[in-house]
């Protein structure tokens, strides 16, 4: 079998921009996880992939400056007998790249272009988790925007992660660096934590808690790194990401679900239709070969215990 492994970063999808150094260190984490669980499956698989050749990779083909990494990409799946992609939502790059990959027939394992869509805007994922009736942050065009008392926050509404992310004090007026598409929410207090679920024929798995730990340095949000399996679940988490999954038909394979834990319960802040960077230490976390639990690659493992051991992740 040969995997085609796609990293977006990594692989020169932004060979014509500047790449962040934290960026592409989070992005190559992710990347040789993927890339060390494939070849530790019982038949390792070949695998095909290329890199930024300003992040050089063995064994991967580079992509230069006026080289198109689409089209390289579109090549190599051809020749793939199965694809696993990873990409930015931001902009429709994930649907985008799932959308021309899927159109070689070959499996990719990845979310529907439009479920990946949905969960793309906040304010889709947010309307759509209101019609399942799914705790979640309230979430609005800050162009039309009700009253919201307390402190804010407000962010892009097809970001990933804390991209241009701000939390605004009571009192202050929200005045975001742009307004084009921004959205605002209230502050919810509480522990931010994400649930890394793993979804197969619509049914969800919920494989481990993660906490976020969160950083706010003159207004701006950043996740400066995470501890992946950070806490058992009693079964209220498991049964939100069943909830999420079905509010939002078409999300498959690994996949992140950012919460914030309150006094109250749970609410859900975003849906990333994707694998996410949790993923670096989900090994450890569970004690098996995450890989191993994709129908795709392997079969499944049975019960996995749910925190056998925690993994710091410094991304900051």
């Amino acid at each position: 079998m040969r995997v085609l492994v796609l990293e977006y970063v990594t692989a020169g999808g932004m060979r014509r921009e500047t790449v962040p150094p934290s960026l592409a260190a989070e992005a190559a984490l992710i990347r040789d996880a993927m890339l060390a669980d494939l070849a530790a499956l019982p038949s390792p698989p070949e695998i095909l992939t290329t890199c930024d050749e300003r992040l050089p990779l063995p064994g991967a083909i580079p992509v230069g400056l006026h080289a198109s990494a689409w089209v390289l990409w579109r090549t190599l799946a051809d020749e793939a007998d199965l694809i696993w992609p990873v990409a930015p939502e931001t902009g429709g790059i994930l649907a985008d790249l799932v959308r021309m990959l899927a159109a070689t027939g070959k499996p990719v394992l990845a979310s529907t272009p439009e479920a990946i869509l949905i969960a793309t805007s906040k304010l889709e994922t947010a309307r759509r988790l209101a019609l399942a009736g799914v705790p979640h942050i309230p979430t609005y065009p800050l162009a039309d925007a009700p009253e919201i008392p307390g402190a804010r926050i407000t962010k892009p509404d097809d970001g990933a992660g804390c991209d241009a992310t701000f939390l605004w004090p009571a009192g202050v007026p929200a005045t975001p660096e742009a307004t084009e598409s921004v959205v605002i929410q209230p502050y919810v207090p509480g522990e931010a934590a994400s649930l890394t679920v793993l979804v197969a024929a619509g049914e969800a798995r919920l494989l481990c808690v993660n906490r976020q730990h969160i950083t706010v340095r003159d207004g701006r949000l950043s996740l400066s790194g995470l501890t992946v399996g950070a806490q058992a679940d009693d079964g209220r988490l498991a049964a939100l990401a069943r909830a999420v999954v079905a509010a939002c038909p078409g999300i498959d394979g690994f996949i992140g679900i950012d919460i914030i834990l309150t006094e109250a319960g749970p609410v859900v802040v975003e849906i990333n239709p994707r694998l996410t960077t949790a993923y670096a230490g989900l090994r450890q976390a569970l004690g098996l070969n995450p890989a191993t639990l994709l129908p795709a690659l392997a079969a499944g493992a049975g019960e996995v215990p749910l925190r056998p051991a925690t993994v710091e992740l410094a991304l900051a």
